[in-house]
């Protein structure tokens, strides 16, 4: 089952061995490297965010291009070699900024918006690492490319230039998520794709040993969120 994020104890530095450990152990048990972690700092401010830099984490997460835009300049300007990945949906008229600010975005999931970032990407001269959203459970609520829609937007994507290198779901809540996951490692084979972002707190063990890549990871290394 899609149990709720465990609680958290320890420190900053503890918190992200322990997670580290987890990864490493279940990377191991399925025959793939440890994947990137990505610390999911969404609605947590900068003091919270600073113990885990200083801890040696240096990939991070938001969902929001207005969030990130308040507290990561400053953040990078104390630390440069911080990579940031934007892991929430993305509006088509946010695109250029999210160019501008992110290093990895993971939401691409629609025509519209392959052609805005294709835009941004020419004016700003930047080219962030792109992945593909599939709505993996076919879930009218959540943001995704449909399966049977996969091969046009990537095939979209090529022709405007973008390099798609991986795709990225978040099961059904209340679902095993281990069937979504080897689904998903499934389509990125069959289109030549490296990279699964895949795994939360809950069941980032379940997507590190099934062979995610990138697991996104927040309340296990910062606490529940108020919101």
């Amino acid at each position: 089952m899609h149990l709720p994020a465990p609680a958290v104890a320890g420190t900053a530095a503890e918190r992200l061995a322990a997670v580290r450990a987890t990864l490493a152990r279940e990377a191991a048990a399925g025959g793939h490297a440890p994947p990137t972690l990505v610390a999911v700092s969404k609605t947590f401010d900068a003091e919270a965010i600073r113990p885990l830099i200083a801890a040696g984490q240096r990939h991070f997460g938001e969902n929001r291009v207005q969030e990130a835009e308040a507290k990561w300049p400053a953040l990078r300007l104390e630390t440069p070699d911080l990579t940031l990945h934007l892991v929430g949906q993305l509006q088509s008229n946010k695109a250029e900024a999210a160019v501008r600010l992110f290093d990895v975005i993971h939401s691409v999931d629609r025509p519209s918006l392959v052609q805005a970032l294709a835009k941004a990407m020419g004016r700003t001269g930047r080219q962030p690492g792109l992945l593909v959203q599939v709505n993996i459970g076919a879930e009218a609520q959540k943001g995704g490319v449909a399966i049977a829609d996969l091969p046009a937007l990537l095939a979209l994507a090529r022709d405007q230039g973008l390099h798609i290198t991986g795709l990225m779901c978040v099961p059904p809540v209340g679902r095993e998520p281990a069937p979504y996951f080897a689904l998903l490692a499934k389509l990125a084979r069959r289109h030549g794709l490296a990279a699964l972002s895949m795994g939360m707190s809950a069941d980032h063990d379940i997507a590190a040993r099934l062979g995610a890549t990138h697991v996104r990871v927040g309340s296990a290394l910062f606490g529940p969120r108020d919101v």
